[in-house]
């Protein structure tokens, strides 16, 4: 990934501050001193390699802005990161990675990740948008959380 989650997370906050009327440099400044809170979800997805990564790019394009994609080359491994809305009024900038890898010719697994900074009034809006996807996934998938 070319940028770090807590990168994209105090710029998306800066442009927010901007936008607001204060200064986005003190933003970004703060923001970077912010907690994260992160939560992750791991599924087994039904689907080809191929199927599964359109399925999953589809869920989180309707869900944010697509910050980047990374494929490796193999044919067996690929990130899709976005920027969703998150917390009270949708206004706390969540960064969404989902990475999917292929586990045999007929399925494939899906670690998604999220996070978001938090201020004084923690609304776990990582853990809350890593649920919501992870059900929107599974309904648009088939899929199940690995493990069961």
């Amino acid at each position: 990934m070319d940028q770090s989650e807590d990168q994209i997370l105090a710029e998306e906050l800066a442009a927010l501050g901007a936008v607001g009327g204060g200064s986005g440099r003190l933003v970004r400044v703060v923001a970077k001193l912010m907690r994260k809170n992160v939560h992750e979800v791991d599924l087994l997805v039904p689907l080809p390699f191929d199927d599964a990564v359109k399925r999953v790019s589809g869920v989180l394009g309707k869900a944010g802005r697509a910050v980047e994609t990374v494929s490796l080359g193999s044919g067996e491994d690929e990130t899709i990161r976005v920027v969703a809305s998150g917390g009270a009024g949708g206004l706390n900038p969540v960064v969404v990675t989902a990475r999917v890898l292929k586990a045999d010719g007929s399925s494939s697994e899906v670690w998604l990740r999220a996070a978001a900074k938090e201020g004084l009034i923690r609304q776990r809006a990582g853990e809350k948008t890593a649920v919501r996807l992870a059900a929107q996934l599974s309904r648009a998938t088939r899929a199940d959380k690995a493990g069961e």
